[in-house]
């Protein structure tokens, strides 16, 4: 688990064939939420599994994907299945990420225990970070060594949050040419975006000329989706080569999985009464919780899946976007930290009963999650996106292949 990759390559290649080969715009994001990454690793999991059935044991989910996203935990995640061994391979299969949480999460967020823990845990957030990132920052950096963002094998994005610049950077391998000075090593990049306000400490790096003063990027969108689609778009306007003739107006192009790592909005934990009494400190800590950060968090996410489903029904393309979330967590389950052993093996039953469960969608009018009428489950709903995302990768190989004999 803790090799460390010394490669020195200055870049490697895209292994998936570029869009404008193909029919789709193929799009993988991963929200944050700490520990709840787990949830996301058990899906991603069911879904390699399910391309390997198609495309035989090598097929890894960086093929398929133009790009990944992801944030703070999702972002670990991503670099995780993108970031090259010392073969050129993925670092990590799908079903590694499970056993990689189940094992580092503990040390990650070291439990306190004994009858003071409560007291303890309120005083050193009155102080600090509830966690000093030590073995966070060890593990990382071991894993990754010097692999920069250019050498991912398919194009990642990654959003942080500059809490000297009060800005939004964005980690995106479609701009390291255009601003080289974000072209960071991935530890540092996995370090910003995973500093979660009184959690983890912020992230301080330079890089080039540029310095870097990082925090959580669910700051800025814990649901990334949105902004890989931007930095999408934003190709396609600046006439990339691999997205020439497409559209920036074709999203009926798009095929986006945007995986959640779970809320608890049922029952409501939270309500203005209670909210109304709270200072500072009942905002930053309440019953082991951070009502202010969860608060902006969820926002920001939920928006995102509004707009998203807007926008795909607006191009009578609903089929070809999955969101994949569970609202219905309660007590440990919710936390970003609660690593116990039990708590994080009733995390990997949650992703597993969801993929059972029925594929639900938000309602453009209250923006409330319903069942989506014959929809099936989630686990069927993967199965037909693997079969597209094969035939893709299929298509695009068989297109670059008729063009090679041409030229």
């Amino acid at each position: 688990m803790t090799t460390e990759i010394t490669t020195t390559t200055t870049t490697t290649s895209i292994r998936n064939r570029p869009p404008n080969t193909g029919n789709l715009i193929t799009v993988l994001s991963i929200d944050g939420g700490g520990i709840r990454g787990i949830i996301p690793g058990v899906i991603l999991e069911y879904l390699e599994s399910q391309l390997q059935e198609l495309d035989g044991d090598e097929a890894r989910l960086v093929d398929y994907f133009d790009v990944i996203a992801g944030t703070s935990t999702g972002a670990l995640i991503t670099v995780m299945l993108t970031a090259p061994d010392e073969n050129n391979q993925p670092f990590y299969a799908a079903k590694g990420i499970v056993p990689f949480y189940l094992e580092n999460a503990p040390k990650i967020f070291k439990q306190i225990g004994g009858p003071f823990a409560g007291i303890i845990k309120l005083l050193k957030a009155l102080i600090g970070p509830k966690y000093n990132g030590k073995y966070l920052t060890t593990l990382v950096t071991g894993l990754l060594g010097t692999l920069k963002l250019s050498q991912t094998l398919t194009n990642v994005v990654i959003p942080t949050f500059d809490i000297r610049d009060m800005q939004p950077v964005v980690f995106s391998s479609y701009q390291v040419t255009r601003e080289p000075t974000t072209d960071a090593l991935l530890s540092d990049i996995c370090l910003g975006t995973s500093a979660a306000p009184t959690y983890l400490p912020a992230h301080y790096f330079q890089n080039g000329d540029r310095e870097f003063n990082l925090i959580d990027g669910g700051v800025a969108a814990n649901n990334p989706s949105l902004v890989a689609i931007g930095e999408v778009t934003r190709q396609v306007m600046k006439e990339d080569p691999n997205f020439v003739p497409i559209s920036p107006l074709d999203y009926g192009r798009y095929l986006v999985i945007s995986l959640g790592t779970g809320t608890e909005k049922q029952p409501p934990i939270y309500d203005a009464k209670t909210a109304a009494k709270w200072g500072v400190l009942g905002w930053m800590v309440n019953n082991g919780s951070a009502p202010l950060i969860d608060s902006f968090q969820q926002a920001s996410a939920d928006l995102v899946v509004f707009h998203n489903n807007v926008v795909f029904e607006a191009l009578n393309s609903t089929d070809s976007y999955l969101r994949i979330q569970d609202e219905t967590l309660t007590g440990d389950l919710a936390s970003v930290d609660v690593a116990t052993t039990q708590n994080l093996n009733n995390l990997v039953n949650v992703g597993k009963a969801l993929l059972d469960k029925p594929v639900s969608r938000v309602n453009s009018d209250t923006g409330v999650f319903e069942v989506l009428p014959n929809g099936g489950t989630n686990r069927e709903a993967l199965k037909r996106f693997a079969k597209q995302l094969s035939d893709e990768r299929k298509l695009r190989g068989k297109n670059c292949t008729a063009q090679e004999v041409l030229e």
